[in-house]
């Protein structure tokens, strides 16, 4: 049978589905969830097992079976494994359908009260009951533990570093008597955050990082549909593959990294001055080839080349590599709450996840590849089409100036003229190779063409954008603030983040709205243009004595990262509003005033 793209895809989207099956479930739980200096708490980790599958665990040696846990003012003391259901010859314990593990933890007698991080971990080996392993596993939950003030501590409170491992009479154990958060990754979960991920993917088109090159590929399938219609599913299908290719080397990435120990969010790579001038000079690159600077031809190909590049399928696949470029410094609505979900998940269902992203990333493109029809909706070519081409030019313009500024934040003037004269070299190096790499000129006049433009680049790069990156600053951010410290590049009333001051408000029964944005991240500024810094805003602020903090995210900030990931979010733009005594409202990537206003409305009550 004839394979199409069609089918292809269709067969794509089935092994997808099937990753999402036999994915083992992990429950935390922490009791109580307040506690006085000296006074001791579990915490629980179940793991639900798929049928026909099993976990081993021999005591005394290392396995990948395991529950640690950290945090500030806190004393662990050892696992304990329950009662196992089978003990093999040789002494391995192997645990089927569910299995419970508890640590014990004591608050030191000295902590004082307030709030604290606690983050417990669990890693797991499943194996089928055949022989054959799954690949090693693990799941992360941040809990708030509060601390309250201590009425009398006794000193003869046994310490939990003299529990040993243990075996119990039961696979779970009983629940306890007060009532506990929970995080569950399981398989309802996943079909919900599975749709939103589709839903964020579809969302990024409209995210102002994308929407500015979203009509330039249309417009090239729309040229494209009117030289051969049937090539169309082709276009869009190879444009998919670009943009899916592309998220699954970041959920590679993000693998690598989670596996490695580090922090990963969406929009950090932004962070790093090399990642915004490669993707700078991309878009300055694309910018000029739109209002006309050069085509890209190869020298002495002839007319060999012209027939070649009609079919343009090479433009349609890195057409959706440059479009996920773009995207990875925005996150929409949908897209913020599967994110933060997928990244808990195992590298197998991660890698998913972000395959269905780029699915609905790529998804307006497919519908057009499946359903021709739709191209009827859309006017004929025409001399529109070149304006419009040339004016899309200037809007990628205008994202490197947006970039520059961005560039600018991140280093110091003197390394942004440095990178700003590298720009004018790489325009001049571009417009040589556009000038004299034609058809009409010789084989060799192309050739020279092409090899100075190369080496101009080059050069320009090496001399101009080598950056020594300067240590970590312990940032005002990163310290306890003393009193309101205005914040920068903010209207009269906005002031400094810091957890300190954020929790001396609260106790003090005002509540706290916190923005934390950056320079690179485009939807944050529009929150703040068309939401947050309005006066209309300003007011209904004033009116409920809010306090307004402001966190900026452009640089590294490991703390203000924890702080996102804490509130189960991966990214920029974070909104929350902290009202005393109830839980924080965490609101969508994109603000309206309505929402807003509304949550505002819940300090009244």
């Amino acid at each position: 049978m004839k394979s199409t793209p069609k089918s292809v895809m269709i067969i794509v989207l089935l092994l997808a589905a099937a990753g999402l099956f036999a994915n083992a479930e992990v429950t935390f739980s922490i009791t109580p969830e307040t506690l006085k200096p000296g006074e001791k708490g579990t915490i629980k980790a179940v793991l639900t097992i798929p049928a026909k599958m099993h976990q081993t665990y021999v005591p005394g040696e290392y396995d990948f079976f395991y529950l640690t846990a950290s945090g500030s003012n806190l004393t662990f003391g050892k696992t304990v494994y329950p009662k196992p259901h089978k003990i093999e010859e040789n002494k391995e314990w192997t645990y089927e359908d569910k299995v419970a593990l508890t640590l014990p933890f004591t608050i030191k007698s000295d902590a004082k009260a307030g709030n604290i991080s606690v983050k417990a971990e669990m890693g797991y080996n499943i194996c089928l009951d055949t022989g054959a392993c799954m690949p090693p596993e693990t799941v992360e939950k941040t809990f708030t533990l509060k601390i309250t003030d201590a009425e009398t501590i006794t000193d003869t409170q046994e310490s939990v570093d003299s529990i040993a491992v243990t075996t119990a009479e039961s696979d779970i154990e009983p629940e306890p008597a007060i009532p506990v958060k929970e995080e569950k990754t399981t398989g309802d979960d996943i079909w919900k955050y599975l749709l939103m991920a589709f839903l964020g993917g579809l969302i990024l088109n409209a995210t102002p990082c994308v929407l500015p090159i979203l009509p330039i590929r249309i417009m090239k399938i729309i040229n494209q549909a009117q030289s051969d219609e049937k090539k169309v599913l082709n276009h869009t299908f190879l444009y998919a593959l670009g943009v899916m290719l592309s998220f699954a080397i970041l959920a590679g990435i993000f693998v690598a990294l989670k596996m490695a120990g580090e922090s990963v969010g969406w929009g950090m790579q932004n962070q790093n001055p090399g990642f915004v001038i490669v993707l700078m000079s991309i878009v300055f690159a694309f910018a000029l080839s739109l209002l006309g600077v050069f085509e890209i031809q190869l020298p002495a190909m002839g007319k060999v080349s012209q027939v070649s590049g009609k079919s343009g399928y090479g433009g349609s696949f890195f057409g959706g590599i440059f479009a996920f470029l773009m995207a990875i410094s925005c996150t929409g609505p949908f897209l913020g709450l599967a994110l933060p979900f997928a990244l808990k998940l195992s590298p197998l269902m991660m890698m998913v996840f972000f395959l269905i992203i780029g699915l609905g990333f790529a998804s307006p493109f497919i519908v057009i590849g499946f359903f021709r029809s739709a191209m009827k909706l859309v006017p004929k070519p025409g001399e529109w089409m070149v304006i419009f081409k040339q004016l899309m030019g200037f809007v990628l313009l205008w994202i490197v100036y947006t970039q520059l500024k961005t560039l600018l934040a991140l280093t110091d003037g003197e390394y942004f003229m440095k990178v700003f004269w590298y720009l004018m070299i790489l325009g001049f190096a571009i417009w040589l190779y556009g000038r004299f790499v034609r058809y009409e000129h010789s084989r060799a006049t192309q050739w020279v063409f092409t090899i100075i433009p190369v080496l101009l680049i080059v050069g320009a790069a090496w001399y101009y954008l080598p950056h020594k990156e300067e240590a970590p600053q312990n940032q005002e951010q990163q310290v306890l603030v003393e009193g309101l410290i205005p914040a920068p590049k903010t209207p009269e009333g906005w002031y400094v983040f810091s957890e300190k001051v954020l929790n001396d408000e609260l106790q003090k029964g005002r509540a706290v709205f916190l923005d934390i944005g950056a320079e690179w991240c485009k939807n944050c500024k529009t929150n703040e243009k068309t939401v947050l810094f309005t006066e209309s805003m300003m007011q209904e602020f004033k009116d409920r004595d809010v306090l307004l903090l402001k966190a900026d995210f452009t640089k590294k900030d490991a703390v203000i990262f924890d702080w996102i990931q804490k509130h189960d979010r991966i990214g920029v733009p974070f909104n929350a509003l902290y009202i005393p005594g109830k839980e924080p409202i965490i609101f969508s990537e994109i603000l309206t005033k309505g929402e807003v206003i509304k949550a505002l409305n819940l300090i009244l009550e």
